[in-house]
């Protein structure tokens, strides 16, 4: 999924915003689910980022973790950008491994559609909006206007992440898939 958004991401207006055909999604996931092969390279683009983003809400505690959940909220009030990217930096530390690699290619396809954000309309903030509640949620439910403000404050941390990835996790992140 990941390679596929890489390669087609950054030229797909509103990737990660428009959803694909909601019958296509079903079908797909149940395949997926069930352990089936599944050839996405024929289906829309937009059915694969929906794919994509379904398998991150789904991802127990969230990817980011939802145990670290307000240490993560805190991380944008703290001074100037490279004191963020350091406590983002041990954040990451705090996060299994396979978490780590995964957020790496996240933000490697993310940057990569950020970059060509004229042609497909998806710039950092556009992304963020997007992408945001399936990479962390709180540990507890609570009322929409918390949730709201919440998922504000996610997006903003998000927004962040994609505009300095490679000073986060590396420049290697643009070449993570090889050329567009």
């Amino acid at each position: 999924m990941l390679s596929l958004l890489y390669q087609e991401g950054p030229s797909t207006k509103g990737i990660f915003r428009r959803s694909g055909s909601a019958k296509t999604f079903k079908e797909l996931k149940e395949k997926l689910d069930s352990g089936a092969e599944v050839d996405l390279a024929h289906e829309s683009i937009f059915v694969t980022a929906s794919l994509f983003k379904d398998f991150l809400r789904n991802i127990p505690g969230s990817i980011l973790s939802s145990q670290l959940c307000d240490k993560w909220v805190s991380v944008l009030d703290q001074g100037n950008n490279e004191e963020k990217i350091k406590s983002i930096q041990r954040l990451i530390e705090h996060l299994p491994r396979a978490n780590v690699v995964l957020l790496r290619y996240i933000f490697g396809v993310l940057h990569g559609i950020e970059m060509r954000s004229e042609e497909n309309q998806m710039n950092a903030f556009n992304l963020a909006v997007c992408i945001a509640p399936s990479l962390l949620w709180p540990p507890v439910s609570s009322t929409p206007d918390i949730e709201s403000e919440f998922i504000k404050k996610i997006s903003s941390l998000v927004q962040f992440l994609i505009e300095n990835c490679c000073r986060i996790f590396g420049d290697e992140i643009t070449s993570l898939f090889g050329e567009i």
